[in-house]
């Protein structure tokens, strides 16, 4: 729980006392290598801070095919928004890329802490604002980048995670198969572009 109470203080004005008193209901869980955590069709009103390890959360399509929506690594929080906080079934699957370890967190976690820490509403709605911006990026790129483009831009975003994820995970990331991306590697290996 330090690696979270110090990545807070980094962020908002929060004493140990100030963290102490509101991360009663936090829990520290551990998940297996390749873990479910959350199956489409569940509710979940948790969400997850990345300690060590690796989530990601991804859909399944008609034909079976995975179409990952985002990785989480260290410092990266993730939650499936429709149960968190809408009370509906998930359309996404949670499970661990690797082992991982993260802070589980109630739906209400950061409304209560704000009530005891009133700059935690500041660190929300920032960190809500840069999801949207996120997610916006994301639908450009899908819409509109090349295949390149799509790859260097995952780069820049999950700068260690060419090494621990497999290809194709990256290709579904991206929206491309794991062939195109193959010559995409290629092409930039000519380039003498070094990830």
């Amino acid at each position: 729980m330090e690696e979270f109470k110090s990545y807070l203080q980094k962020r908002v004005a929060i004493t140990d006392e100030q963290f102490a008193m509101i991360s009663d209901k936090l829990k520290v869980k551990e998940f297996d290598k390749n873990e479910l955590i959350l199956m489409s069709g569940d509710v979940s009103s948790t969400g997850y801070f990345v300690l060590s390890g690796l989530l990601r959360c991804y859909s399944i399509d008609s034909k079976g095919k995975a179409h990952i929506i985002q990785f989480a690594p260290e410092q990266w929080w993730l939650s499936e928004r429709n149960g968190m906080f809408f009370n509906e079934p998930s359309e996404f699957f949670i499970d661990a890329i690797e082992a991982t370890k993260a802070v589980a967190m109630p739906k209400d976690f950061i409304n209560e802490a704000a009530k005891h820490v009133p700059c935690m509403n500041d660190l929300n709605n920032t960190m809500l604002n840069n999801s949207i911006r996120f997610m916006q990026r994301r639908i450009n790129m899908l819409l509109s980048a090349t295949a390149e483009e799509r790859y260097l831009n995952f780069i820049q975003l999950y700068p260690n995670l060419t090494l621990r994820v497999p290809q194709w995970m990256i290709a579904s990331y991206l929206g491309i198969t794991p062939e195109s991306l193959s010559r995409v590697r290629k092409d930039l290996a000519h380039k003498h572009f070094k990830p």
